[in-house]
Formats: C-alpha cells, sequence, structure tokens
C-alpha cells in the first residue's frame, strides 16, 4: 500500500498503522513482565485513541457525502473487520483450556468464552475485581479480551450520537456551505464532549476509589475514544498546522507514549488522569502526521517491518495472552525471557490468522452481503460451543456432605471438663497427639475427599453466603451474629478472610454453649493499629474500618472475649513502605500494640495463629493428581515461615494469648492436602469449612483452658 503523507480521511496512515505496532509491542513486551516495562498495558489505551480516530473518520466522512449513515454498513463492516478472527481465538482458547488448564478452571473458561463473545468480558473481570473470593484467582485465558468489549460497546452508542446530532442540524433540510459544516462541527464536538468529560471525571473519581473496577469499566474509557474522534472531527484543520510544529508535536507525542510504558506503574490509579499521557501522546502523533510529512513520526512508523507489525497487531493481540497463560499453566511461572519466546511464538498463529481469516473475509466481495449471517455465526458458534464444553465438567461436583452429625457434643460444662471425643473426619482422625499421627502424613490417594477438588471453592463459612465480609472498598461496620443472639457471653471474631475461615469452627461451640457469636470481617484488611497498604496503595479504608472497629469493641457493649486472626502484613506508617529491618520491626511492633491495646482496654484477647500458607492453589493440584496427591504436599516449615512473626509478636505479652491449631492442619514434615478424608483448603491459603469445622473440638478446649 501507498503511504500518502497528506491524507484526507479515509486514505490510508502509515504513521497510524506503525502506531499500532508501538501499541501491541507494549502490550506483549509488559505481557512478559520485564521490569523495565511496567507500563506496557498503556498499549490498550493508545489502541483506544487509534480506534476512536478511525471510526469516527469513517462515520463522519459518510455524513458529509451522504448526510445519513448507514447503520448495517458500518455494523457489516465491523463485523467483517473485528469477529472472524475473534471466533476462531475463542474456540482455540477452549482447546488450550482442555489441553493445559487444571480441570477446576474449565467452567470458569467456558463463561469466559460466553461473556468474550457477547462482548461483555470487560464487566465481567469489573465485577470479580470487587469480588474478594474472585480477586486473587489466576487470570483467565481471555482476559484481554475486556478491551475488545469496550470498543463493541463505543461503537453501539457513538454512531447513534452522531446520527443524532444530524437529525438537529438538518431537520429543517439540508445545507451546504463553509458556514454549514463548521455549524456541524461544532455540534458533533460538542456531542463527543458530552460523552468524552463525564467520562473523563468518572474515570478520575473511580480510579482513586475503586481502581481495579475502574480498570475496567467501559464509562472509565469512553473518552479515549472520544479523543480520537474528536481529531477525526477536526482532521482537515490538523492539514494546516505548521510542519515545523507538527514535526515537534509528532515526535513528542512519541516519546510520550514510550515514557508511559517506562514510567507508569501498575500501582498509580488508573485510568484517571495518568492515562492522559499515554493518550494525549498518541493523539499528538495522529494529529501531527499529515501536516509533518517524512520530518515526522512516519520515519520510524512507516518502515516496512514496523508497519508489518502495525498489520498483524489485532491477531498479536488476540494470541499472545491465551498462549501465555496456557503456557504458565503447563510449565509453572514464566521469567521474562521465557515468557518473551511464547510471545514471540504467537507471531505464528496470528500471521496465519491474519492471512487465513481477518483478511479474506475483511476484503472479500461476498461477505458484505452476508454481514448478519456472519456476525451471527462468528458470535454464536464460540458461544454454543462454551456452552457444550460445560459438558467437559459434567456431572458437576456435588456440594460439600454435611458432616455435622458426625460431630462429638462441644459444650462446656459447668465444672470446665470438657467431652474428649473427636469428630471421625478432618482433624478428628488425628488424636490427641496430631503430630505423631499416621493419619496426618500425605498419601497418594484417598478412598474419600469432602468437598471434592472441583467444589472446593464453595465450602464456605457462612461469612459469604450471608455477605458478612466487606469489600475491600468499604469501610463500615458490618456485624453478623450467630449463635443465640440475646445470650450475656458475647464473642467477638475479627480480622480478615483469614479471621472468616474460622467462624465453621466456632460457630458450633458457640451454639452449643449458647454464647452470642459476632463477627467483623473486612477482606484484606487486619486489626492493625498501623495503615497498611493495598496492592501498592494506601489502604485508607481499612484504617477507617480500624478506628471504628475499636470504638465499637471498647465501648459500652464490648464483648467478653475478643478472638483475632489474620494473614501478617506489614505497616505503613503515613504511607511510607519499609523494608528490611526496619519494616520486620515495625511489623512485630504493630502486632504488639494493637493487641496490647485491645487487652488493656479490659478486652480478653486471643490470636489465632494464622494457617500454614502451601503457596500453591491445593484444589486445582489435586484436581490434576488425584493418583498423585503427594505431589501437592509443601514443606511444613516453608508453610508456616509467613505466620512466625505473629509467634514472635506474641512473646512476652502478659494479657494476650496466641492459639496455635497448625499441628492439627499440618501435623507431619509436608502438609497433607487431604486429612480425615477431608481436603484442608480451598485456595492457596483459606480452609474449607469442611476442615474448620472438623477443628471444633480443638478450638473448644483451648477456650475452655482460656475461660477457666
Amino acid at each position: 500500500m501507498r503511504q500518502q503523507e497528506r491524507t484526507g480521511r479515509s486514505a490510508f496512515r502509515g504513521d497510524i498503522e506503525g502506531l499500532r505496532a508501538v501499541a501491541v509491542l507494549l502490550v506483549l513486551v509488559g505481557h512478559t513482565n520485564l521490569a523495565a516495562l511496567p507500563g506496557g498495558f498503556v498499549g490498550v489505551d493508545v489502541f483506544f485513541v487509534i480506534s476512536g480516530y478511525l471510526i469516527t473518520g469513517l462515520l463522519v466522512k459518510e455524513l458529509s457525502e451522504t448526510g445519513r449513515i448507514s447503520i448495517a454498513g458500518f455494523y457489516a463492516r465491523r463485523i467483517r473487520r473485528l469477529l472472524p478472527a475473534a471466533a476462531v481465538v475463542l474456540i482455540a482458547s477452549l482447546v488450550l483450556a482442555y489441553l493445559f488448564l487444571p480441570r477446576l478452571r474449565w467452567s470458569s473458561t467456558g463463561w469466559d468464552v460466553v461473556a468474550s463473545g457477547l462482548y461483555v468480558m470487560n464487566w465481567r473481570l469489573a465485577e470479580q475485581a470487587v469480588d474478594y473470593l474472585q480477586a486473587d484467582e489466576a487470570p483467565s485465558i481471555l482476559q484481554h479480551f475486556w478491551s475488545l468489549a469496550v470498543e463493541e460497546q463505543f461503537y453501539l452508542v457513538w454512531p447513534m450520537l452522531l446520527i443524532a446530532v444530524t437529525w438537529t442540524l438538518f431537520r429543517r433540510g439540508r445545507r451546504t456551505g463553509p458556514a454549514s459544516r463548521r455549524r456541524f462541527e461544532r455540534r458533533l464536538l460538542i456531542g463527543l464532549a458530552m460523552v468524552a468529560i463525564p467520562s473523563l471525571a468518572w474515570s478520575i473519581h473511580l480510579s482513586q476509589s475503586n481502581p481495579s473496577q475502574a480498570y475496567f469499566h467501559s464509562t472509565t474509557r469512553m473518552w479515549e475514544l472520544a479523543l480520537g474522534g474528536g481529531l477525526a472531527i477536526l482532521s482537515h484543520h490538523l492539514t494546516r498546522l505548521p510542519r515545523w510544529l507538527a514535526v515537534g508535536l509528532g515526535w513528542g507525542g512519541v516519546a510520550a507514549v514510550v515514557t508511559a510504558g517506562l514510567v507508569i506503574t501498575p500501582d498509580l490509579a488508573f485510568p484517571g488522569y495518568v492515562a492522559l499521557l499515554p493518550t494525549l501522546g498518541a493523539a499528538a502523533v495522529i494529529a501531527a502526521g499529515p501536516a509533518a510529512g517524512r520530518g515526522g513520526p512516519i520515519a520510524l512508523l512507516g518502515l516496512a517491518p514496523i508497519r508489518l507489525v502495525g498489520a498483524l497487531s489485532y491477531s498479536l493481540y488476540l494470541w499472545h495472552w491465551p498462549l501465555l497463560v496456557a503456557a504458565e499453566a503447563r510449565f509453572g511461572e514464566l521469567t521474562p525471557a521465557q515468557a518473551a519466546v511464547v510471545v514471540t511464538l504467537s507471531v505464528v498463529p496470528a500471521a496465519l490468522t491474519y492471512r487465513l481469516v481477518e483478511n479474506p473475509i475483511r476484503f472479500s466481495l461476498h461477505f458484505p452481503r452476508q454481514a448478519a449471517k456472519l456476525g451471527a455465526a462468528a458470535t454464536g458458534i464460540p458461544v454454543v460451543a462454551a456452552i457444550l464444553f460445560q459438558l467437559t465438567v459434567w456431572p458437576p461436583a456435588r456440594p460439600p456432605a454435611d458432616l455435622t452429625t458426625a460431630m462429638p457434643p462441644l459444650a462446656v460444662t459447668a465444672t470446665g471438663s470438657a467431652e474428649a471425643s473427636q469428630p471421625t473426619f478432618g482433624a478428628g482422625v488425628l488424636g490427641e497427639d496430631p503430630r505423631g499421627s499416621a493419619a496426618g502424613k500425605p498419601a497418594d490417594r484417598v478412598e474419600t475427599m469432602t468437598p471434592d477438588a472441583l467444589a472446593a471453592r464453595e465450602d464456605l463459612p457462612a461469612t459469604y453466603r450471608e455477605r458478612c465480609l466487606l469489600q475491600v472498598t468499604e469501610a463500615a461496620l458490618k456485624p453478623c451474629v450467630y449463635g443465640d443472639p440475646d445470650a450475656n457471653f458475647t464473642v467477638v471474631l475479627a480480622g480478615d478472610s483469614h479471621a472468616a475461615h474460622w467462624l465453621p469452627a466456632l460457630q458450633p461451640v458457640a451454639e452449643a454453649n449458647n454464647w452470642r457469636l459476632v463477627t467483623h470481617i473486612k477482606g484484606s484488611c487486619p486489626v492493625l493499629s498501623e495503615p497498611i497498604r493495598y496492592r501498592d496503595k494506601p489502604f485508607d479504608s481499612c484504617t477507617e474500618w480500624n478506628e471504628r472497629l475499636r470504638t465499637t469493641l471498647t465501648g459500652p457493649e464490648r464483648p467478653q472475649l475478643l478472638i483475632l486472626s489474620s494473614l501478617t502484613y506489614y505497616p505503613a506508617p503515613d504511607g511510607q513502605v519499609l523494608t528490611g529491618a526496619a519494616a520486620q520491626r515495625a511489623r512485630t511492633q504493630a502486632m504488639r500494640d494493637t493487641w496490647t491495646g485491645y487487652a488493656q482496654a479490659g478486652l480478653r484477647t486471643l490470636v489465632i495463629r494464622d494457617v500454614p500458607y502451601p503457596g500453591i492453589d491445593v484444589p486445582e493440584c489435586v484436581s490434576e493428581n488425584r493418583t498423585k496427591l503427594t505431589r501437592c504436599a509443601v514443606p511444613r516449615a516453608e508453610a508456616l515461615r509467613l505466620s512466625e512473626p505473629q509467634v514472635e509478636a506474641a512473646k512476652g505479652l502478659k494479657d494476650v494469648r496466641l492459639l496455635d491449631f497448625n499441628d492439627s492442619i499440618c501435623p507431619a514434615e509436608r502438609c497433607a492436602p487431604v486429612i480425615g478424608g477431608v481436603l484442608i483448603y480451598r485456595d492457596e491459603g483459606h480452609l474449607t469449612a469442611t476442615y474448620a469445622r472438623s477443628l471444633a473440638p480443638r478450638v473448644r478446649d483451648a477456650l475452655r483452658t482460656e475461660l477457666e
């Protein structure tokens, strides 16, 4: 194709093709986790600006020439351009999932294909981002389809807005001439601003208050596409820029895009105002291109190899991520060099898709008349295939068995003695000396397993079912009551999700003893007097929640017993990040100060040491190694390391007691994934509710000792 330095709206722009290459290379290199390019994800924002420019340019050109927009023609072009290649990758992703992903992820992958095929993947990911149960799960093999969903949602809104503007302008008859053209452009810009300004304001706000969700929202990205649209509306004015200004503007734009990839990091509130750097940079390149001539970025971006990458950019974007996820599932976490090899290999299926699917359908003389059928097939086939893919995990795993009837009496008698019997499942089979029990040693096979590995994610404490766990953005207290709500003796369980997984052990004890059990649980937030950080940002809602919790617990309705538990967190005083020995000292001191603070306020305070941390997704491992479960056993010393600071912090405290049940969770030198027919973990570090319930007699005995 011939490069044209000064082009109209419909002419080919080699510099834009090259800018596409820059955008996709940023994304691909960023996904190799190369430390030098932490902001590779800004390539998606560059794509948004380019897409907004090109699509708006085509629509405005059609409006200018005909006074109307053919909605059918517009969507026919979108279908031919996007859907066939996407359908191929969606089907291929199902195959990759079947071949390489753990069986535990097959069902969710199928629904990801459905969401991607219907172009709502961004909303599915946004919902999962604020769902504490799903926020830390392995990334979807189709996570990258979120950006395609945002674009398609923009395409639903933007043509309609242009039609509305045209109708208001020409409703009294079509007029021509410079004055009419200026009114036309002005109204288009006003309409575009009505989309862009609220979207940018919302993006800035939500990126600060809920960055995980803001990243995927189409409403926080519309302004980026609208920015490109504004350039298209003003494109004929931009050709009049002085050459020297256009050259400087263009190269400055390239520098801004590259700088964004180098300096923007995932811990910044994004998109928000931070996204202005790559988007304005991309806009500068596009705006300057026609006037800058060969002295502008076209000198670099128009080189044949770069334009070739730009031509392949859509297929490269589609293929690279599923291959990376499949490779990690097969070989474990990839180094940047290994990931770079996988990304490079993605060129092969990308080139084949471009040559055999993308271009033949895009430029076919037959498919324009069959666009509706093509769109239905390209959407329907992957969606139907994904629904049928659910049969690969059929029949679905049965929900965890109710083993309540196998529990011994849990009441503490008036004399302080307790029933010595143990349940016949889970930790109950370990006897009085768990460390010496053969039942706690890893075995390759087990006769039964409750819950099944495929149902482990659903074996949850009541905290989740009753929505008693605060999400990371929430700060208001949300107490939930179990046991006897009118009892005179109140026990409070407080902390993060690692406190919540003790509820199944405490709840039957509270019910048997007619106690009032109150939970205060907030995701990723320990009970700590010092502020902490969450995903490299100050965790203000956690600090606020802690302040409210302390006010409540030390007030008139203080409980008779306070039980705390959580992961171990590093404090961040005044938002600063501590490292090395200083961080370790601050961590220990923060826990000591918090625990003694509650004890000195008159609360009987117990701390449950955090459980052993396997460091692997146990149900995933078990689902793949049902006849070789020892592959899922991890060294005890390594698993206990994360909770050792809690032991250190409790030393010497007179009014605070540390309860340690880890001998009943990992009794052998290697932590078995299944004990007593019960799967111990539902993910990388949370107990299944069933196993926690089997610990109830041991919790009862420990509480009896403390209450004597």
